[in-house]
């Protein structure tokens, strides 16, 4: 545990710490997930409902593929960070290189998986006819370049570990730049629609990883040469860390795969809806997202320091700025969401939804990120399991019922008004559950868990590593 000097945390007033470390983190991850909104945003000014929902279905099933690459990211996040601490970079090159070729066969292997089999995967998420084939033609252009996305993980994930945070943010802002450049240049100038705006998700994929490889090599040649030997030897070790990084992630895109799955039974226009507030989510509570990388090395730190009473001060103030930001980004959603529903060309149903995102389900974005705090205290405190089963839970037992209840009795809106029902109840557990184990924090040294402790949250677990090794 850090100590001493670079025990910033320790000092100072908490709610400064929690603020300016969420706005700091959630500036690289805005432009990551910036990338899909702005996709959609030109895929909405074709004027096709089919061509918004089409990207609605292939953005869920690529969840998938990006959940299976935070895991691994995350298992070479750790292997490198800890080499480092122990003075040993040859090791911590060779687990990055490690990682990466794991990327590379995971990036290859489950995309042909996918890809044979798109008919049934995308008409399980309950597409049909020409929304099929489009989300199909935009899965085929995309998917196939999955290791890129892995291979840029890893460097930043290096990046981190070295400390380097200007330097790991500026790959996913360069990307998204370039995506925002092509993305007209391709889906209106060279006439190509949809497939235009997977070729620019390409095109931004390379410039990702070509701007997260040139630093992480030329500043700290943070990987070896490539063997099938160095693989063979690292593969127990990087996918015993990566194994419930992934489990934890892939309950996300499940739970999104069950919304998508009710929203389809009402049309194109109810999916290209959820399509929209998908995307729009992270954009607008980014800094939400952020805070499960802000909050746990505050937490870490004066738990090791033995300073409990402010253990307990930043779980509560982070649940307090939660509460704050979600009200103050709720309210602009509500003044401008006439602008915002015009941006995507919305009519009809999908309109109504987006309203109806706005305000009030907006508000339920508090539950979501109580979770994350409690996440980062259970991953920080040496309880990572209650975080996994807690996203399990809540991507099943607290989506399924309450968005198929909601879809009879009240239609798309219901589906909506379901999912953000079904969060209450876990979001509710979790931080009764969180705070209990604060009041009552293990008493094991966390020196003998800090590997252990760190898998979390499905969505975040990327986030909160990244961000716990950045302060080391």
């Amino acid at each position: 545990m850090t100590t001493g000097k670079h025990a910033k945390f320790t000092t100072g007033s908490i709610m400064r710490h929690v603020t300016v470390s969420s706005f700091t983190a959630s500036i690289g991850l805005m432009a990551i997930y910036a990338v899909d909104l702005i996709d959609l945003i030109f895929i909405s000014m074709l004027g096709y409902e089919e061509m918004a929902a089409a990207a609605g279905y292939a953005s869920a099933l690529m969840f998938f593929t990006s959940a299976i690459n935070i895991g691994l990211s995350v298992a070479a996040a750790v292997l490198i960070s800890r080499s480092i601490g122990e003075d040993d970079e040859l090791e911590a090159r060779e687990y990055a290189t490690s990682s990466a070729m794991l990327v590379i066969l995971t990036g290859i292997a489950i995309p042909i998986i996918l890809l044979v089999n798109i008919e049934f995967f995308v008409g399980l998420l309950g597409a049909t006819g020409e929304v099929a084939e489009l989300a199909a033609t935009y899965l085929w252009i995309v998917v196939p370049f999955t290791w890129v996305s892995g291979i840029s993980m890893v460097a930043v994930a290096s990046l981190r570990c070295y400390g380097e945070h200007r330097l790991a943010m500026y790959p996913a802002l360069f990307g998204a730049l370039t995506n925002a450049v092509l993305d007209p240049i391709f889906i209106f100038a060279l006439d190509m629609g949809l497939p235009g705006a997977a070729w620019a998700t390409v095109a931004a994929r390379f410039v990702t990883m070509g701007l997260a490889l040139q630093p992480a090599l030329r500043k700290h040649n943070a990987f070896v040469p490539p063997s099938l030997r160095l693989l063979w030897r690292d593969l127990q070790t990087v996918t015993h860390f990566a194994s419930r990084a992934v489990l934890a992630n892939v309950a996300t895109p499940i739970g999104t795969a069950i919304v998508t799955r009710e929203m389809s039974k009402f049309g194109p226009e109810a999916v290209a809806g959820m399509a929209v507030i998908g995307r729009m989510t992270p954009v607008a509570f980014s800094v939400i997202w952020a805070l499960s990388g802000a909050i746990g090395p505050i937490i870490g730190q004066n738990f090791g320091a033995g300073r409990v009473d402010r253990v307990k001060r930043a779980y509560l103030d982070g649940i307090k700025f939660v509460a704050i930001y979600v009200l103050c980004i709720t309210m602009i959603l509500l003044v401008f969401r006439g602008q915002i529903a015009d941006l995507f060309n919305a009519k009809n149903l999908t309109r109504d939804l987006i309203y109806l995102y706005c305000f009030p389900v907006a508000l339920s974005s508090f539950f979501s990120g109580s979770v994350f705090v409690a996440s980062a205290s259970f991953n920080t405190l040496g309880r990572p399991s209650y975080a996994t089963w807690l996203s399990w839970g809540q991507n099943t037992l607290g989506t399924w019922p309450f968005v198929v209840a909601g879809g009879f009795l009240l239609g798309a809106q219901g589906v909506l008004i379901g999912q953000a029902l079904g969060s209450v109840i876990f979001a509710s557990a979790a931080i009764w559950l969180g705070w209990r184990l604060i009041k009552n924090p293990p008493q094991e040294n966390m020196r003998h868990r800090s590997h252990s402790a760190i898998f979390g949250h499905g969505s975040l677990i990327s986030h909160t590593l990244h961000k716990h090794i950045g302060e080391k």
